[in-house]
């Protein structure tokens, strides 16, 4: 009964911790694709920008969802969900936001520490 006492809080400390690590990468997923231009992606074979701002603006909205769940009735359950969305949003960001990042700078790419060369 006293090691449940000292767990608990210790448990729901570490999820509150990595649901708000999770939901910030999940914004920073939507904020950087809504940045980026829809022919960027379209150039880098990337899918499209309204897919990817669909795939990660839900991954958000399952972040902030679980981020305020308090662990009981439905929204206590979205383990799964909240798993996936924190995947779409770690594809988005390993993927595709370099592909669209470079394909949005134009120009020539031999570039010093000052300027082109």
């Amino acid at each position: 009964m006293d090691g449940e006492l000292i767990i608990r809080p210790v448990e729901q400390a570490v999820f509150f911790i990595l649901a708000l690590v999770a939901l910030g990468l999940e914004l920073w997923a939507v904020a950087d694709c809504a940045r980026h231009r829809a022919n960027a992606f379209e150039a880098t074979g990337k899918r499209t920008k309204t897919f990817w701002l669909a795939l990660t603006g839900g991954a958000a909205l399952i972040g902030v969802i679980s981020f305020f769940s308090s662990g009981g009735g439905f929204f206590g359950t979205l383990g799964l969900f909240g798993l996936a969305a924190v995947v779409a949003a770690s594809v988005y960001l390993a993927d595709v936001r370099p592909a669209v990042k470079d394909a949005g700078r134009g120009g020539s790419r031999n570039t010093g520490p000052y300027g082109p060369w």
